[in-house]
């Protein structure tokens, strides 16, 4: 997939590249990150270049991921990350999460707003996807806000830290987006 940036009025989003690698570092170590996302405990910085490396642009040249680095275009600052699961045709899975201190800023939701608008149009997707730990409440205050519906509690369906836990679902279609 070639390198796409998404312009999002204060947002920018654009492909990692390895200078990003020590902000993933510092991010992925908030205690929030470890509580809701699949990360490695301890997490070290390796870790953090497998994920830029090997999932961000490795994944978008396979054509099976899309990762973006979310940046507010004034600064540069990087404040988070969206991805999408491109596996399925017409379909995808959104996943995002945002630096401790960018929250409470509507980054999260512009950003998903952003990639889903841009995904639809560009990737012809009719459904996006989103799921998360139930209790995660700020992702799903960010789903709501996005515009996903909430739609099931699913038991044991995804697997944090080898333990099996439950997952709020949701989608959005085109026609909610555009």
């Amino acid at each position: 997939m070639d390198p796409h940036v998404i312009e999002a009025g204060w947002l920018r989003l654009r492909p990692f590249v390895p200078a990003d690698i020590p902000w993933v570092y510092e991010v992925s170590l908030d205690p929030a990150m470890q509580q809701f996302v699949q990360l490695p405990s301890p997490y070290r910085m390796e870790d953090a270049a497998f994920f830029v490396e090997e999932i961000a642009i490795a994944g978008g040249t396979t054509g099976r991921r899309l990762e973006l680095l979310v940046e507010e275009t004034a600064t540069g600052a990087s404040l988070g990350r969206v991805g999408l699961g491109l596996g399925r045709k017409g379909s995808s899975e959104i996943g995002y999460w945002v630096a401790p201190e960018a929250r409470g800023r509507g980054v999260a939701c512009d950003a998903v707003r952003a990639v889903c608008r841009w995904a639809f149009v560009e990737l012809d997707l009719e459904l996006i996807e989103w799921r998360c730990e139930v209790g995660n409440l700020a992702s799903r205050r960010v789903a709501e806000k996005a515009g996903f519906l909430i739609e099931a509690t699913l038991r044991k369906r995804l697997v944090h830290r080898g333990t099996r836990v439950d997952a709020w679902c949701g989608s959005l279609l085109r026609e909610e987006a555009l």
